[in-house]
């Protein structure tokens, strides 16, 4: 963990929690709805949030890092769904769950479309601006990164297709802490993001005790400290973790960034910060 209060770092897939943010914003507004079927698909918008919906990840795929770590320009949307076979669903949508960054490429498309708006446009006007966190901005060209604390080492950052949020880490808590107290969404759409999917128990290298995926956040518990809500991520240099703690003493929400791989002491490290606060 490191920088000055104004240094901005990567969020990495904390940018998930902030597309489900603005999801269930257009949910309010009717511009999208939860629980029907996509436009000639055979999922949910609810199903895509929450890693239900089938969708195949490029996190197995070689070809995907091969070209990454060769520093070739992003593919377009198109190849990247090829190579995943995205229309080969992994399993029958809601009867299992796997993480898949794909599906929320989908969620940042049912976005755009439902307010033809770009994604960087609709969450300034749907999600940042209306809480002030006037140092968060999509991360669109390499120039971006090199704004970054750490160096991005010509890190392109459409190569995360569902798009990566760049901030502080003042205002990555800011964000986590608006939604749970109401400053953001209504009671019943923070009720829709906490019903979680159970997913098992501890996770080696991780604080996990108990663990489950809502909509746009990871949610479970930490012995000691009760329930934990947020996101963790982590990209070719640096790692995130931001959440909530609704069951200390003084309910507090934690964001740390730190450079690696490993989410695990990004995790480690916000739970031992909300313990100390």
């Amino acid at each position: 963990m490191a920088g000055s209060d104004s240094a901005l770092f990567p969020w990495w897939s904390f940018t998930k929690t902030a597309l489900a943010i603005c999801a269930l914003r257009l949910v309010e507004e009717d511009l999208l709805d939860l629980d029907a079927l996509r436009p000639g698909k055979p999922f949910t918008l609810r199903q895509l949030l929450q890693h239900r919906a089938g969708i195949p990840d490029y996190g197995w795929l070689a070809e995907y890092h091969d070209a990454v770590a060769r520093r070739e320009p992003p593919w377009s949307r198109e190849k990247l769904q090829k190579q995943v076979q995205a229309n080969r669903l992994d399993f029958e949508p809601g009867t299992g769950w796997a993480y898949s960054n794909v599906g929320y490429l989908f969620v940042r498309e049912a976005i755009e479309q439902a307010t033809g708006l770009s994604l960087a446009v609709a969450l300034k006007r749907f999600v940042t601006a209306p809480l002030q966190l006037d140092s968060v901005e999509l991360a669109v060209e390499p120039s971006d990164f090199e704004r970054l604390h750490w160096p991005a080492d010509d890190y392109d950052p459409r190569w995360v297709y569902h798009g990566c949020l760049m901030g502080t880490t003042f205002d990555a808590a800011k964000l986590l802490h608006a939604l749970f107290q109401g400053q953001i969404l209504t009671s019943d759409s923070v009720k829709a993001m906490l019903d979680t999917y159970r997913l098992g128990g501890a996770i080696p290298g991780r604080p996990w005790s108990e663990f489950g995926y809502g909509l746009g956040l990871m949610s479970g518990k930490v012995d000691g400290v009760g329930r934990v809500i947020g996101h963790s991520g982590a990209g070719p240099f640096s790692v995130s973790a931001v959440y909530y703690f609704p069951d200390i003493a003084s309910p507090v929400t934690v964001a740390t960034f730190m450079e690696g791989r490993d989410e695990g002491p990004a995790e480690f490290g916000a739970v031992r910060l909300a313990v100390e606060s």
